[in-house]
């Protein structure tokens, strides 16, 4: 009988120890070290005895000779999930998406996999059958080319995949999973390490694509060990705040495609809903003219968006003046205050100041300062902006106003939706000709505070 081997993981960063110590050298994290069981049988779990490409060996090749053609993608009906991944579904390829608990991460790889005209096994181990028929029927009632398994252990799952030969598999989620041949319990590190690697090896094996649900941390992290965000092919954050029904898609990895990307939804009660145009969503549609309100044209990834940006300046009431922002950054908030006051002479050290990014969504980008400081200014005066006026800068600490990149597309966007006037830097080099939008450039705050009063 084999003898037991143990060895000492950290649970946090997957570090691994000879021996028992209370903080760990590599995160730095105290009491998560524990003891596991890594002893792990002679065999193969994927096809052990039947695989044929065990036995091929690989012989180098010169790199002009290997074929480079393009290989076809599976395409999915879901244009933003194809949009992050890159144009599609790789064969082949290992796919791991995390996000918070209850966010729809569940939710929407069932929604594709019902979706698709290729023959799909969805295996859960958090639900069962009925449960996701529930959901199932919710989403998409009429479908006869998926699957669904409820099982933890792989050996079960890869018998029911060799029997029925699926285009695409779906993992839900990869802690629940366990592997005979390593004797600790699901979820811990081990286990997640041996469970992908058995997954990621049928997938190039069988050029089957595999997608992997992920736990995360109290952090924000993917539970696990950092190796297995390295060992999959591209890692997916599905991101939002459950209190509003937008969700954000982004590639935190992508070995086939940009990171760059991100796929924008809207949760409804039959499922998630592609926003094709968020920039209508994001913005209020309302008749009467309200001061105190802006339009900054954004980047999100390679996506440019327009956000209502909404101020409020009042009187201190308690004397000590409020500085409270949502979606922006408090302390930059406080930095362009100190240059409406510096540069510009507006006396806003006893007033209240609230902003506010609508859409429950949170930015960035240094591009929505002009905005910022438009909405500022029109409260503070308690004068409404024109409703076809946008903006596009950073405010810089001696009140410039600074370009900022992939300014074109910015107006581009604009324009496709219907604004007049764009407020630039003056330092912008533009190439456009004949646009129906007028690009105002402006070089000090001083320029937009008379332009706008």
């Amino acid at each position: 009988m084999a003898k037991v081997k143990t060895t000492f993981f950290c649970q946090n960063c997957g570090a691994q120890y000879a021996k028992w110590q209370g903080q760990c050298n590599s995160c730095k994290s105290w009491n998560t070290i524990v003891e596991e069981v890594v002893q792990k049988e002679d065999k193969n779990s994927w096809k052990a005895s039947t695989s044929k490409s065990s036995k091929r060996v690989s012989k180098p090749m010169l790199i002009n000779e290997i074929d480079s053609t393009k290989e076809t993608r599976i395409q999915t009906t879901d244009l933003e999930f194809n949009r992050v991944l890159g144009g599609g579904i790789v064969p082949g390829s290992l796919t791991l998406l995390g996000g918070e608990p209850g966010i729809g991460k569940s939710t929407l790889l069932l929604q594709v996999a019902l979706n698709l005209p290729y023959k799909t096994l969805y295996v859960s181990g958090e639900e069962s059958q009925k449960q996701i028929k529930m959901r199932a029927e919710r989403v998409n009632p009429n479908n006869s080319n998926c699957y669904i398994l409820t099982e933890t252990k792989t050996q079960n799952i890869f018998k029911q995949i060799e029997t029925l030969e699926p285009d695409i598999v779906v993992i839900d989620s990869i802690q629940t999973l366990h592997s005979d041949y390593i004797e600790s319990s699901a979820g811990s590190i081990s286990q997640i390490k041996e469970c992908t690697s058995e997954l990621m090896k049928f997938a190039k094996e069988t050029s089957t694509p595999v997608v992997l649900i992920g736990h995360i941390t109290k952090d924000g992290h993917i539970a696990g060990p950092k190796i297995l965000e390295h060992m999959v092919d591209t890692v997916l954050q599905f991101e939002g705040d459950r209190n509003h029904v937008f969700r954000i898609l982004r590639a935190n990895k992508n070995r086939f495609g940009s990171t760059n990307e991100l796929g924008i939804y809207e949760m409804q009660g039959s499922g998630l809903r592609e926003v094709s145009n968020p920039s209508e969503v994001l913005i209020s549609k309302k008749d009467e003219e309200l001061s105190g309100n802006a339009i900054a044209v954004t980047l999100e990834g390679m996506r440019p968006l327009l956000i209502e940006v909404q101020a409020l300046v009042s009187t201190a009431v308690y004397g000590t003046p409020q500085r409270s922002a949502t979606g922006f950054n408090a302390k930059r908030l406080n930095m362009l205050l100190a240059v409406l006051e510096k540069r510009a002479g507006f006396r806003l050290g006893a007033k209240d100041v609230f902003l506010n990014i609508t859409g429950g969504i949170t930015v960035d980008d240094p591009a929505i300062d002009l905005a910022v400081i438009a909405a500022i200014l029109s409260s503070n005066e308690d004068e409404a902006l024109q409703k076809d006026f946008c903006f596009a800068a950073e405010v810089g600490l001696s009140g410039e106003i600074r370009p900022v990149q992939r300014v074109e597309q910015r107006i581009l966007e604009a324009e496709k939706l219907g604004y007049n006037a764009i407020f630039i830097s003056k330092y912008n080099t533009i190439s456009l000709k004949n646009t129906a939008i007028r690009i105002q450039k402006i070089s000090k705050i001083e320029d937009l505070v008379r332009f706008l009063t």
